[in-house]
């Protein structure tokens, strides 16, 4: 009796949770696909319900959740759909989480404090995650907190092209917020061919947020200065050391990020400061009362979806989204 020989083919299944609709809707048009069908929502109490209402077994799924406010709640929908995926037979599970929620608790300042962003890799890996897809992680350490897979894109690429279609390179310089943040902008050096100079800044450290002093090393006067940050939530700090840079005799100031958080009176601050202008990118919802005449919103969609299609197609996401290639122009 001659064998029969089975093809199997996968089937990449795109699921959302609700914080981000314009995001998912975005990746989704981009790879062609329709969104999984589920029924997701709160009961009295605050307890999320979610269901899957299509077959997911053998997929290959992505599941995409932006960590915004009321962001403790969106992170346990996500665990949901990720534990309800797994219990569904489906074949692999990849998060998708634009901003890595905790990210900035990544080691112990002081005695007596959780690794947040260790406890969130845990929590994803428990509740049946096999792989993790995030962009411009607070710091790169945080990749070896997750064991499995972990594909950390770079937004780099969609903000410095917005730059230098907008600005002279031959006038910028390009400045890091703080000694953290120096390897990232020295990566804006190599693709725009600038000057590097470091804002020294010393923090409180009984005050959450604040800043005592700014120090500004390397050269700025008469230069359009373009801050690089990989997020902007309250804009207090940030429109400090824009205020510095001008003290140092800054012709202009840019503030990049790839994260807009944007909480409290951020946009008022910003809005009102001498910056010029503020780009983010839409790794988070920015609702209307965030938004101001100096922000500008870039898509992430096109990026995070040539992902999923490189991992779906067991492809190489590295060749894709490498930091360390040369020069965009």
């Amino acid at each position: 009796m001659a064998e029969v020989e089975t093809v199997t083919s996968k089937r990449l299944l795109l699921a959302a949770g609700r914080s981000h609709p314009a995001l998912a809707e975005a990746i989704a048009r981009e790879l062609g696909v329709e969104l999984a069908k589920l029924s997701a929502y709160d009961f009295a109490n605050g307890e999320i319900f979610v269901r899957f209402e299509e077959s997911v077994r053998g997929t290959d799924a992505f599941v995409l959740q932006s960590h915004t406010l009321p962001i403790n709640k969106w992170i346990m929908e996500q665990l949901l759909l990720i534990d309800a995926l797994r219990r569904a037979s489906a074949r692999r599970i990849s998060v998708i989480m634009p901003y890595y929620g905790y990210a900035r608790q990544d080691k112990k300042h002081r005695g007596r404090e959780p690794i947040s962003a260790r406890l969130m890799a845990d929590l994803l890996k428990t509740a049946g995650a096999d792989r993790i897809m995030t962009v411009d992680l607070h710091t790169s350490q945080i990749q070896g907190f997750f064991d499995g897979p972990v594909d950390h894109l770079f937004a780099i690429k969609i903000l410095a092209e917005h730059v230098q279609s907008r600005y002279d390179r031959k006038e910028i310089t390009i400045v890091s917020p703080d000694s953290g943040r120096v390897r990232v902008a020295e990566r804006w050096t190599d693709i725009l061919g600038s000057p590097l100079a470091i804002i020294h800044k010393r923090r409180d450290p009984d005050v959450p947020n604040e800043v005592k002093m700014f120090e500004v090393v390397g050269e700025v006067k008469d230069r359009i200065c373009v801050l690089v940050d990989d997020m902007i939530d309250t804009g207090g700090t940030i429109v400090k050391a824009a205020e510095t840079l001008f003290e140092y005799g800054a012709k202009d100031v840019i503030v990049t990020a790839t994260h807009g958080i944007l909480s409290g009176k951020a946009a008022e601050k910003l809005q009102g400061s001498r910056i010029a202008e503020v780009i983010v990118t839409d790794t988070l919802p920015i609702v209307a009362e965030s938004r101001f005449n100096k922000l500008t919103i870039l898509p992430i969609a096109p990026m995070i979806a040539n992902a999923v299609r490189e991992v779906f197609h067991e492809g190489s996401v590295t060749s894709l989204f490498d930091e360390r290639q040369p020069s965009l122009f």
